[in-house]
């Protein structure tokens, strides 16, 4: 997998490539992969605009191709919804959730130890119970500060590599895909949202970082649930 990846800088990529050649590049960093680990690779659907763009260029290379959606109990209404909706439309979305008892404003006192529950731990049982060998992200590096230094290709985990196919493009790029395509998103874009997680720990914001709106006042504003940080196999 390490050949699929080129050594140019991320950083030079995102401007030097077309959109066009980012499309063709992240279908072949997918069919390769698919090519190599089959049904092991499974893609991460967090139901924003970059998993659904990811996803859909996943169906592209097979139909067969799994995916995972890690949901909570705090996700607004219309990502539930949406959520419904996808995985009318494809029965291989298995979805995964934590209800174990927590402290109710647990995500005001310590959010890290929220994210880790809700987020992390069922994440590594999807790994898990899917069999997963390689796990596919909408991960992209111009997100903000948390995400410049992710590769297209890397293994994090031993054992796990982790593909982030979109890594290279933009945030317009991904709406142009989308629009293009005529894929559905999440309704709460249209309300002016960037960024989408849990409601009480996702705000509208009209600052430039993408990610501004996330653990607003707090130490993670603009940071990381943890599925991308903390290990995801034993």
């Amino acid at each position: 997998m390490n050949a699929v990846a080129e050594k140019n800088p991320v950083s030079y990529l995102v401007d030097q490539l077309t959109f066009n050649e980012k499309v063709e590049r992240s279908l072949a960093l997918i069919e390769n992969a698919y090519r190599e680990f089959g049904e092991t690779l499974v893609v991460a659907n967090s139901l924003g605009k970059d998993s659904v763009a990811v996803w859909h260029l996943a169906k592209q290379i097979s139909s067969a191709i799994r995916g995972f959606i890690v949901t909570t109990r705090f996700k607004p209404k219309e990502t539930k919804e949406f959520m419904r909706e996808q995985i009318r439309a494809y029965p291989e979305l298995q979805v995964f959730q934590n209800d174990e008892a927590i402290p109710h404003n647990l995500y005001a006192m310590d959010p890290d130890r929220c994210c880790d529950l809700l987020k992390v731990k069922p994440t590594r049982r999807a790994i898990e119970d899917m069999g997963v060998r390689c796990w596919v992200t909408g991960l992209r590096c111009t997100e903000g500060r948390t995400r410049t230094d992710y590769q297209e290709v890397e293994e994090r985990d031993r054992g796990l590599v982790k593909l982030n196919p979109i890594l290279l493009w933009k945030e317009r790029e991904v709406w142009q895909y989308l629009a293009l395509n005529n894929v559905g998103v999440n309704p709460l874009y249209a309300r002016g949202y960037r960024s989408l997680g849990c409601e009480p720990c996702t705000r509208i914001t009209s600052d430039d970082n993408e990610r501004a709106g996330r653990w607003v006042g707090t130490s993670k504003c603009g940071g990381e649930c943890g599925i991308h940080t903390r290990p995801l196999k034993a």
